[in-house]
């Protein structure tokens, strides 16, 4: 018998699909990140309110990337999966995909990772339901998302540790190759 308090991958898959409109692009005529962004945060909250049945707040954007620009006229299609649980937090990784309505070509166009806490009535973090693997697909992506995880909080040790070890006055010297200049006097 099934644990109720484990829900299936399949359960709160979400895709959000929007037109591409004139209103949405920068000069050069390609759609703009803020326009993907919003689209793909919406799926992430869908996707984490499924699963949780409460509501979910962001508490962090990973791995944002870009990788081909989105044309006016075309299709983009947000689809948010969960990809790991925690106690009170989720991660929901989103694929974003666009469609040339003329030729029917699909292209990968970006991905990224939304961390989503889930909120009670009281407004405090509440426990998430687990999760039920349901592929290898699926045990590949809470598999990286763990490795993820741990790397993220490794880098923010690393770089507390660095931050703490700046001397302004002996680093200085380093800036010489790069594209700035001291505007005081040292």
């Amino acid at each position: 018998m099934a644990d109720i308090n484990k829900k299936p991958v399949s359960h709160s898959r979400t895709t959000i699909t929007e037109l591409m409109l004139p209103t949405h692009p920068n000069i050069d005529n390609k759609i703009v990140g803020e326009v993907l962004l919003s689209q793909m945060s919406k799926a992430a909250f869908a996707c984490a309110t499924r699963h949780t049945n409460n509501f979910c707040v962001m508490v962090s954007m990973d791995d944002i990337e870009f990788v081909q620009p989105i044309e006016v006229g075309e299709i983009v299609n947000s689809k948010a999966s969960i990809n790991y649980v925690g106690n009170t937090s989720v991660v929901v990784g989103v694929r974003v995909e666009s469609e040339n309505l003329k030729t029917g070509m699909v292209k990968h166009t970006g991905s990224g990772y939304f961390t989503m806490v889930a909120k009670g009535d009281d407004g405090r973090p509440t426990n998430a339901p687990g999760l039920v693997l349901e592929n290898e697909d699926d045990v590949r992506r809470f598999l990286a998302a763990m490795i993820r995880k741990e790397v993220k909080l490794l880098g923010k040790v690393q770089f507390n540790e660095k931050i703490k070890k700046i001397n302004v006055f002996e680093d200085i010297k380093k800036l010489k190759k790069e594209r700035c200049e001291i505007g005081f006097e040292w």
